[in-house]
């Protein structure tokens, strides 16, 4: 298993590489450059101003010289100066908010599990029952409802007319003269309405798979055998089918790591939340290429772990996967 995950690493490499390739060319194809927000405004500036500034922040070389100096500092985990008026350093930014997303969205995917799979499997084994019909009517809804509507009522019903959730940011006024558990509280309550719109549209999705996965186990002949010799319906269910039906979770789980950037940015923007999406979306409004590419290239990192951490998974679920 070890040698396994180091060759996936070592081929994580040529892959990252392409990936920034490829994205640093779509950036610098795209209209407009960070020059234009602080020139085609300003009625005094000259081309002189706006050469010299594209100068400044070195868009007057050929893309290739410009994409072989960033993978320069990449490789030494340096991003560098953001484009913005603070000119600080991309990687300061991304580590600010960085565990705002990381917080938000590991509580909306243990809220997903703890939530789908019993939903799925209780659906499977009371198919067409009037639980199984609910949480199918609670699945297209679901599906159906945008998460900046599902955003906005929430704030309204519950922040604006009952008041029992902040509807904006993560610390209240006053959040510093707390004790520990009044801190606590405070965040927990900023945080139940983001994580609830993070979380509802993935309950939908994983509930419906898991029911799906469960329905095609039960009809194996592994599990009618582990009936015949006798075996409780719970250890049947728990302990045989189980396991096989998770293996196609663990890949959608998988694969649903990169979404802890791009699914924040309506959420973050909505509840005024400093997180990563909305950083990457002040970003590309600011043409700010060094903190796009390095938003870009977490989300490619968390893209190809999300990848093995599925096969990983796999493996420990399955015992024959592991054997091989």
């Amino acid at each position: 298993m070890l040698r396994y995950i180091g060759k996936r690493l070592l081929l994580m490499i040529p892959l990252l590489i392409g990936i920034t390739l490829i994205s640093f060319a779509v950036i610098h194809l795209a209209p407009g450059e960070p020059t234009d927000l602080q020139t085609e405004l300003n009625p005094e500036a000259s081309v002189e101003l706006r050469d010299r500034l594209r100068a400044q922040y070195g868009l007057d070389r050929p893309l290739y010289v410009q994409y072989a100096d960033w993978i320069g500092r990449l490789a030494r985990l340096d991003f560098g100066r953001s484009f913005a008026g603070d000119h600080r350093p991309v990687l300061d930014k991304i580590a600010e908010r960085l565990p705002v997303t990381i917080l938000i969205n590991v509580l909306s995917i243990l809220v997903i599990l703890a939530v789908s799979i019993p939903i799925g499997i209780l659906s499977a084994i009371r198919r067409n029952s009037l639980f199984d019909r609910s949480t199918t009517v609670f699945v297209f809804i679901g599906f159906a409802m945008p998460s900046f509507w599902l955003a906005l009522l929430l704030m309204d019903v519950f922040g604006v007319r009952l008041g029992l959730f902040p509807i904006a940011g993560l610390r209240s006024l006053g959040h510093e003269y707390l004790d520990w558990f009044g801190r606590l509280a405070d965040y927990a309550s900023h945080l139940v309405m983001p994580v609830f719109v993070s979380a509802f549209g993935g309950l939908a999705g994983f509930s419906r798979y898991m029911r799906s996965n469960m329905l095609e186990v039960v009809r194996q002949d592994y599990v009618l055998t582990a009936r015949a010799k006798g075996l409780p319906e719970r250890a049947v269910i728990l302990r045989h089918a189980l396991r096989n039906a998770l293996l196609p979770v663990i890949t959608i789980l998988g694969l649903s790591v990169p979404g802890l950037i791009g699914g924040s940015v309506i959420f973050e923007t909505i509840f005024a939340i400093p997180g990563m999406g909305k950083l990457f979306y002040d970003g590309v409004m600011m043409r700010d290429y060094p903190l796009i590419m390095g938003v870009l290239v977490l989300g490619a990192v968390l893209t190809l772990v999300g990848n093995l951490l599925a096969d990983v998974g796999y493996a420990l679920a399955d015992p024959r996967i592991r054997k091989s």
